[in-house]
């Protein structure tokens, strides 16, 4: 009956990967059949951390917080948890050793939203290394299914691909966070002066981690590069239509790629594919 219980929690985690980003969920299910639970049961996990720092304003947000830190690593020692996300990730953290140091890193960016509205270089950096690079790497650590080597020697473009995803974020959801959440993370950036010229520099830093986690796309394991690989285009193509924004219509506007134009992504990536172009 405890399989029934597993069962239960991964399709809880795919609910919630599902009604929580459509983009997302259709990149999973390009995967291989062996790495869609794992990475519903990895997204579950980020996404429940990030709703209590970004969407529970009426609640005390540091105590449910700490709460879900402690449960998280209960869940972790006792390899089971009342909570099916938890539950669910824990699963995934056994099966494919993923490092306390990843969840550690993700826990403390996550809290750095409870206590900070602005960031320096030092602590921005530090906040997308946990808030988007582990979370690559744990992603990762599912594709290699074990294999240590190809963890090293894929680690560095899996940290820029998940550092060049939330850097996209933070420009297409600049308005909200500023508005919503009183937060600019851009290093020396002032909502209400927002410049092309910190605009243009930002994006070429996006593009430069962009074209170093191409690299890395290409030589993942083929039952996972699909579905990456169409993640990947789809931020692309939501950076190509932030560049062709100026910087006022960036602050005031979010920027949206069509569903139309998902669909298209998808049949282009799936072509690629299918000739080994990728």
């Amino acid at each position: 009956m405890l399989e029934l219980y597993n069962s239960v929690c991964r399709e809880c985690s795919q609910i919630v990967t599902n009604r929580y980003s459509t983009s997302f969920s259709l990149g999973i299910k390009m995967f291989a059949d062996e790495f869609r639970s794992p990475i519903y049961n990895i997204y579950g996990f980020v996404r429940f951390a990030d709703e209590i720092v970004d969407t529970f304003h009426s609640y005390d947000k540091r105590s449910l917080f700490d709460e879900f830190r402690k449960d998280t690593y209960s869940a972790i020692d006792r390899k089971i948890s009342l909570n099916p996300i938890l539950h669910a990730f824990q699963e995934v953290v056994h099966q494919y050793d993923i490092d306390l140091e990843l969840i550690d890193g993700f826990l403390d960016s996550m809290e750095m939203d409870l206590e900070r509205d602005t960031f320096d270089r030092a602590t921005y950096d530090k906040y997308i290394f946990g808030s988007a690079e582990v979370v690559g790497l744990m992603c990762l650590k599912v594709f290699v299914e074990g294999d240590r080597e190809e963890y090293e020697r894929l680690k560095g473009p899996a940290m820029k691909l998940g550092s060049a995803f939330q850097k996209v974020n933070f420009l297409r959801d600049i308005k909200s966070d500023f508005i919503d959440r009183g937060r600019v993370y851009f290093p020396e950036v002032e909502y209400d002066q927002f410049t092309c010229q910190q605009k243009v520099a930002i994006e070429q830093e996006i593009q430069d981690e962009f074209d170093e986690a191409y690299e890395g796309i290409k030589k993942l394991p083929r039952g996972a590069r699909l579905g990456v690989y169409l993640a990947f285009t789809y931020y692309q193509r939501l950076l190509k239509k932030i560049k062709k924004c100026s910087a006022d219509e960036v602050r005031k506007q979010r920027i949206r790629v069509p569903d139309a134009h998902k669909l298209l992504l998808l049949s282009t990536s799936t072509l690629k594919y299918q000739l080994r172009a990728i």
